[in-house]
């Protein structure tokens, strides 16, 4: 069923899960990593999802990208009910939908930036792609990595190395970038550099769903879901949200004030 995962939004939610229930058996041992967890994000969002190890963060993460299936429940992703699909099936509606971005970042070393973040269009059966360097170009210069096309990972900062990740996740136009732990190697310097881009993206319509288990990155969030022993116990928008470019700013102003005194 190719075309269903090609198939438009009806202009409701980007993401649309109902009565979610994952469970997971271990030998003799039953896991129950979702409980019933309904959620509706709607397009433009930016959502932080936190909780503990165990919490059930990462089922839900791995759920809504595809990665995995519920046990029971429905979801449904941009319009396309994602629950009996088949695993090509799937593989097609991540590469259409879904940029991802690790913390790890998960680039191919001894390869250019501009041909790690080629590599998602190259697996699109959909053929929508006619000039695929041009539009990894394009992606990098969004990122601000335009000057660094031709650097292998190891030549990049960690810094740079994420933002060829962001790069690689929007370069297909996804409806929803998943971001798992995107800052979790990274320095607070670096930390707030990213969060501004994620910011910037998101202001120009790109819906974000980040897993952190970091308050202050959670800040700069437009709204945080917060899970406990597989369910949702706090679903709130963000008060005093942080505004990552003005941090920035703010943080190169204290760094050359030390360097002066």
């Amino acid at each position: 069923m190719p075309a269903a995962t090609a198939r438009p939004a009806a202009g409701g939610p980007v993401i649309s899960l109902d009565k979610v229930v994952k469970r997971y058996t271990m030998g003799t041992n039953e896991v129950l990593a979702m409980r019933g967890v309904d959620l509706i994000v709607e397009p433009g969002e930016m959502v932080a999802i936190m909780g503990a190890s165990g919490s059930g963060k990462s089922t839900m993460m791995n759920i809504i990208g595809c990665l995995d299936t519920p046990t029971s429940g429905s979801y449904v992703l941009d319009g396309v009910p994602v629950n009996g699909l088949s695993r090509n099936q799937l593989a097609d509606l991540r590469n259409q939908k879904l940029g991802f971005v690790f913390q790890g970042f998960n680039l191919l070393p001894r390869t250019t930036a501009l041909d790690n973040v080629e590599l998602p269009m190259l697996y699109d059966r959909a053929g929508r792609w006619t000039d695929t360097r041009a539009t990894a170009a394009a992606a990098l210069t969004r990122v601000g990595l335009g000057a660094r096309m031709d650097h292998e990972p190891s030549e990049l900062s960690g810094g740079q190395q994420q933002r060829v990740a962001i790069a690689r996740a929007i370069v297909t136009q996804p409806t929803v970038l998943l971001a798992d732990e995107p800052t979790g190697n990274l320095d607070s310097h670096t930390t707030v550099d990213v969060m501004s881009l994620f910011q910037e993206l998101n202001e120009q319509g790109i819906t974000i769903i980040l897993v952190t288990h970091e308050p202050d990155v959670a800040q700069y969030a437009k709204r945080i879901v917060e899970m406990r022993d597989g369910r949702i116990i706090r679903d709130v928008p963000v008060a005093d949200r942080h505004n990552a470019k003005a941090d920035l700013a703010s943080m190169v102003s204290d760094d050359a004030l030390a360097v002066v005194a």
